[in-house]
């Protein structure tokens, strides 16, 4: 991912739009027309539990730079296709042959692995499971592969760990993961050498493949983290954006999944919006305050050290927490 390409500039969001669907509709002579309707109960999600998503961050990482074309990369693939399979899940793998953005020539593999397939009213979570071939943002060893602990495994991690709870309670709905390949290859100045995997997928999709929505999430794994409302989700599936952020409220977590909206960002969700046609939104770590990703960025500080276990329990508890409430059969007791 690219700093300057993928954020252009930052605003705060305005409170105006996050608060008018919840004014008094009064007429001129001052009535309120509005009937209030209480807010149903929330269904309690599974708990998260956040050592089992940190373990499956640490194989990734202890396989190597997952750079496509590599032997850790093929052997991280085999890891995940099977891991997904003993939840339960179908798996399937979707194979092509690529050229990265150096002109190699690789075999690129997403993995698609769905609970309760027969299920037609369906959740789409993914995240991108390649670590950067470079670490062009540090000072030495610029021409190196990260371990990308954050940047790829925490995301993957954490959804491993959803295709888990999906077996303790069933949510009422098809929940399917998706982990794209080649996102973080790209080169600086040019949107479209990143995001390969999604774009393949998105634009080879199974036609009758129709999600509700998907929740894209992207370096979820680091310390002091801050979620703000990226951009292109804003613009392009705000009903998602704004579904996942009111729950994060709910829950107590409104500090770090801040009303403050960044510039649009070129991320996996892009393609899935533009190309399939999927509202799809991007949780993504981005300090307002520094204007940039979180300090090990595309840096080989990039590992298990930068990886805080609570950030992988809150952002877990909250896409749990969508799940089990898009279509709820039965409220908290």
């Amino acid at each position: 991912m690219n700093t300057f390409l993928k954020y252009s500039a930052t605003a705060l969001l305005p409170l105006a739009l996050l608060t008018a669907s919840c004014g008094n509709n009064k007429t001129n002579g001052g009535t309120d027309t509005t009937t209030t309707k209480p807010a149903a109960p929330r269904v309690a999600a599974p708990a998260f539990a956040y050592d089992s998503a940190y373990a499956h961050i640490k194989t990734q990482v202890e396989f190597g730079p997952r750079v496509p074309g590599s032997v850790a990369h093929g052997k991280c693939a085999e890891w995940m296709t099977e891991k997904l399979k003993s939840y339960g899940l179908t798996v399937t793998v979707q194979e092509a042959p690529i050229s990265l953005p150096n002109g190699q020539p690789v075999r690129m593999k997403n993995i698609f692995a769905a609970f309760k397939p027969e299920r037609a009213d369906r959740i789409l979570l993914l995240a991108h499971w390649d670590s950067r071939a470079m670490a062009d943002r540090d000072t030495a060893r610029k021409t190196e592969p990260i371990d990308g602990a954050n940047d790829g495994a925490s995301g993957v991690g954490v959804l491993i760990e959803i295709a888990r709870v999906l077996q303790l309670k069933d949510p009422n709905i098809g929940v399917d993961i998706l982990l794209v390949d080649a996102e973080d290859q790209g080169n600086n100045g040019s949107e479209d050498s990143w995001c390969l995997g999604a774009q393949y997928w998105a634009a080879n999709k199974p036609a009758n493949y129709n999600p509700r929505f998907g929740i894209l999430l992207d370096m979820v794994g680091g310390q002091n983290p801050v979620f703000p409302r990226e951009g292109n989700s804003y613009i392009l599936a705000s009903h998602v954006q704004d579904k996942v952020w009111s729950a994060a409220a709910a829950l107590g977590f409104g500090n770090i999944f801040i009303n403050e909206q960044t510039g649009p960002t070129t991320d996996d969700h892009v393609p899935l919006n533009k190309i399939a046609g999927i509202p799809t939104i991007d949780i993504v770590h981005y300090d307002t305050d520094q204007n940039d990703y979180f300090p090990h960025h595309h840096r080989h500080t990039d590992n298990l050290s930068v990886i805080d276990k609570s950030t992988l329990k809150m952002v877990g508890t909250v896409v749990l927490d969508v799940v089990y409430n898009e279509n709820p059969v039965a409220p908290v007791k």
